[in-house]
């Protein structure tokens, strides 16, 4: 019963003040001097509802707010994500056109070269199967290329050039079984025969030092550049890695290897000479 004069109560008062509320607003509306300070009494009323309203609607607003700008704060990551990416794309960039520049200057001062003209090329690709030693150059006979044509590195000879077309050139590598050159063991000024010996072997040396010549390890080799040679003299090969006597004991046999770095060609210069005929 007493549940019951409360809300009846209740109701009553929320009447007066809805009653209240819509004369503030007509004597407003009506520009009453009056309405000042009835605003003002009416907003020490409604002051503790609008509070309570506050408190419950609060959590809604910030939530809505949140999700409204959800958007907003996605697309700014995902523009920090692009340019992160970009950043680092460019430090890629950078790190590889330095290593590139490095690569051409160590090719700017061949002293071995002699006065022989050489077109700088770049490797655009490797041995394509494990029983190949190959390479391929970006340069071919219309930059004045030819087979036969020497391909070196600051540190010395790479191969030969065996195919080529207008913009392409194949190169044969030192190691390659078959690959056949004439070399020269620099303390004696010894003039030998050598040939690659397969993936992952020495150059091998099995011809022309006779039991008598003092070699060490370490010795250097150049290329002979002897008549009909395939090669001009003085080209660096590489050095002893270990030497033994041949089954005759007629020679000695050198195992070499090579100079230059061939698992790791990025540039290269071919030397414009050609074999005579």
């Amino acid at each position: 019963m007493a549940l019951s004069r409360r809300s009846g109560r209740s109701r009553l008062t929320l009447i007066v003040l809805i009653l209240s509320s819509v004369t503030v607003l007509t004597l407003d509306f009506r520009g009453a001097g009056i309405v000042d300070d009835v605003r003002g009494v009416a907003g020490a009323v409604f002051r503790p509802f609008k509070g309570a309203v506050d408190f419950v609607t609060s959590p809604f607003s910030d939530a809505w707010n949140g999700i409204s700008g959800y958007d907003d704060l996605e697309a700014e990551n995902e523009a920090l994500r692009t340019r992160l990416a970009e950043i680092e794309g460019d430090a890629v960039r950078n790190e590889d056109a330095a290593g590139q520049l490095e690569d051409l200057a160590e090719l700017e001062d061949l002293s071995f070269t002699g006065a022989i003209d050489t077109v700088v090329a770049r490797v655009v690709s490797g041995p394509r199967t494990n029983f190949e030693q190959s390479i391929q150059l970006d340069k071919g006979s219309d930059d004045g290329l030819a087979e036969g044509m020497p391909v070196v590195t600051e540190a010395g000879l790479v191969g030969r050039i065996v195919s080529i077309t207008g913009s392409r050139s194949v190169v044969q590598l030192v190691t390659e079984a078959g690959f056949d050159l004439g070399v020269r063991h620099v303390p004696s000024q010894t003039v030998g025969f050598a040939q690659g010996a397969g993936i992952g072997a020495p150059i091998r040396v099995d011809e022309g030092i006779g039991p008598s010549v003092e070699v060490e390890e370490g010795d250097a080799l150049t290329t002979s550049g002897v008549s009909r040679s395939i090669f001009p003299p003085d080209i660096p090969v590489g050095r002893v890695a270990s030497i033994r006597s041949s089954a005759d004991q007629l020679a000695q046999e050198l195992a070499v290897e090579p100079l230059a770095d061939l698992a790791n060609l990025s540039y290269v210069r071919v030397m414009l000479w050609e074999p005579s005929a």
